[in-house]
């Protein structure tokens, strides 16, 4: 796990070494056991490299061909590198390191720019081959977004830039201005989707592809697509729990590769239960396990985390801490570089500062909801089944998981915003994903959208951002690309079966983890904040969103907003979602566009909650 950063200069121009460290320092808490930097007059590639596998100097990045011509970073994992290399000696390449990262030069020396599809694991993979006329960077992003990869720039303005966080492209110097159709999109459903940004100009290179970039411009290419698996209507229940079950215990298995020390996030539910189940299978000390609790019991599952930690052995960690919602509010934005109106980011910040005290990498359950219909908006969704659906469904699905509702978009909006958000369809990219995926399967339509657009646009986010601004690893077999396949493959009926969610996941793993384990009832991974909003934050509210600085943006209705703060803070409405949105809007107005040094210092300033 590390970060990457760089730029092509379709010009030829040499690049500024103080800009490339300013780069480089931007992301130094993703990487900060070494950092590397190679440059020419046509492109640069830098690495920070958090060490994993093979913990020599042998491997720090950038890795370079016996020639000199080819130069690779990488930001990730490749969790068949065992196996590739294994291929790639038997046809003839030498190897001077035990690393996946110089499996991945050797593949691409071996193979070429198609070697991509071989690889299994998350990765953002910058190459820059100097055999080709003029010289190609080529960029790379695995299957399902788990990784990072931003790029700035075209042939017109002379430069492109990438790295594995914003900040580091800001760290350029490029001009700082908001995207207004993607903070409607924000607005919209609580998070940008991909491959838009909140900075006009930044994008993310989409999963599955690769960008190809030449003197003569930028071609990007898509080397897999989950929309193309059809579903296997006449598959059996066995069918579906043994494949998931062999499935899950390999993508474990190989995710459990490390020189370094490990453990896994352990709340007690279905899926970080199921995994950490798996990986006590794979070695005979424990299991260490982190997991925090919360004074709420409402929103502590740290019973049910030691009930699991107890049935599979594990040494298992736990702390009780508080929110610090004012604290670490700033922190986050900065740490994402982009609003997210999810507050879950704040207690996965706090659980990776309590594991990275004692390991560089931990196993995590995401992925699981989104693959196999585990959130409760899908039973409601689907309440009255899937047959006859009314026309616009998808439009209805999209809209009602969405932020502002009803009439709110046009009360609360102004200025270009407004026009923004009642012009562009701010969920098209929602609406686009379940009209690519197969058809007569809603469930599944549903969640392939999800899975393409949640996932990588805020789902993914956050335990990437809030473990590598601890300098943790994060990795999840949910996310390998085999059982992302496999679960497009599983009729949706089995996974949401009538009001049960998850339905034959839970039917697969009930030996593994035992009935009291997987259908206890569902609890998000969150706190009580629209609580706090009308108590102990009712003042900071009053005072970020109302001091003047939003409304002298010009894009809410100060007094609509206004009337809607208060009514949530007497009770007669709960406006929750709306708010916290807005809060997270603000903060990373001041500290992206304003560049407040206040706010900048907030953010900056340390914080050790368990020593």
């Amino acid at each position: 796990m590390c970060g990457i950063f760089g730029g092509y200069s379709f010009r030829a121009q040499d690049f500024d070494s103080a800009v490339l460290e300013e780069m480089a320092g931007s992301i130094w808490h993703r990487g900060p056991d070494a950092r590397g930097v190679w440059n020419n007059e046509r492109a640069a590639v830098g690495n920070c490299r958090l060490s994993i596998i093979d913990l020599s100097e042998r491997s720090d990045q950038p890795l370079f061909s016996e020639d000199g011509q080819i130069v690779l970073v990488q930001n990730g994992e490749i969790y068949n590198f065992l196996e590739l290399r294994e291929s790639l000696l038997r046809e003839g390449a030498r190897f001077s390191t035990s690393g996946d990262t110089e499996v991945l030069l050797r593949a691409y020396e071996t193979w070429g720019p198609g070697f991509v599809t071989r690889l299994n694991g998350m990765f953002a993979i910058a190459v820059y081959d100097g055999r080709d006329e003029g010289g190609t960077l080529r960029l790379y992003r695995d299957r399902l977004g788990v990784k990072p990869l931003y790029l700035s720039g075209d042939p017109e303005s002379g430069r492109l830039w990438f790295g594995s966080e914003i900040k580091a492209l800001l760290a350029t110097g490029i001009e700082r201005s908001p995207d207004l159709d993607a903070i409607a999109q924000y607005l919209a459903l609580n998070y940008i989707p991909p491959d838009q940004t909140a900075f006009e100009g930044i994008r993310h290179l989409p999963p599955a592809h690769w960008a190809e970039i030449t003197p003569a411009g930028i071609r990007l290419t898509r080397y897999w697509d989950l929309s193309a698996v059809a579903v296997e209507r006449d598959m059996s229940e066995a069918e579906a729990k043994s494949g998931l079950l062999a499935l899950l215990d390999d993508a474990t298995r190989i995710r459990m590769r490390a020189d370094a020390p490990f453990g896994a996030f352990l709340s007690g539910g279905l899926d970080s239960s199921s995994v950490v189940g798996f990986m006590s299978m794979y070695q005979t000390d424990p299991v260490r396990t982190f997991s925090i609790g919360f004074d709420d019991p409402r929103f502590d599952e740290s019973d049910h985390a030691r009930a699991a930690a107890r049935r599979f052995g594990t040494l298992h960690e736990r702390r009780v801490t508080e929110y610090e919602a004012a604290e670490l509010w700033p922190k986050f934005i900065w740490h994402v570089d982009q609003p997210h109106g999810d507050v879950s980011f704040i207690p996965m910040y706090q659980v990776s500062a309590l594991a990275a005290r004692d390991v560089k990498m931990v196993l995590t359950g995401d992925g699981g909801d989104e693959l196999f219909a585990g959130y409760e908006k899908y039973a409601r969704f689907f309440a009255s089944g899937t047959e006859d659906l009314p026309e616009g469904w998808q439009d209805d699905f999209a809209r009602q998981s969405g932020l502002l509702l009803d009439d709110e978009p046009e009360q609360l909006l102004s200025g270009e915003l407004a026009a923004a958000f009642r012009e562009t369809d701010p969920y098209r990219a929602l609406l686009k994903e379940m009209q690519r995926a197969p058809g007569g399967d809603p469930i599944n339509q549903v969640l392939h959208a999800e899975t393409a657009i949640l996932l990588p646009g805020n789902n993914l986010v956050k335990p990437d951002r809030m473990a590598m601004a601890n300098s943790l690893e994060v990795r999840s077999p949910f996310l390998d690309y085999r059982m992302a396949e496999f679960a497009f493959s599983v009729p949706g009926a089995m996974k949401l079966q009538g009001q049960e969610t998850k339905a034959i996941y839970k039917l697969a793993v009930r030996d593994l983890l035992g009935d009291a384990l997987t259908w206890r009832k569902k609890q998000m991974f969150t706190v009580p904040i629209g609580e706090w909003f009308r108590q102990s934050l009712a003042g900071y509210c009053r005072e970020l969103l109302l001091d003047g600085r939003l409304e002298s943006r010009g894009l809410v209705e100060s007094r609509k907003l206004s009337e809607m703060l208060e009514a949530h803070i007497h009770g007669t409405h709960n406006y929750t979602r709306q708010i916290r949105a807005l809060i997270s809007l603000e903060i990373w107005f001041r500290l992206f566009i304003d560049q407040d040094p206040v706010w900048l210092e907030k953010a900056a300033a340390p914080y050790r909650p368990f020593g």
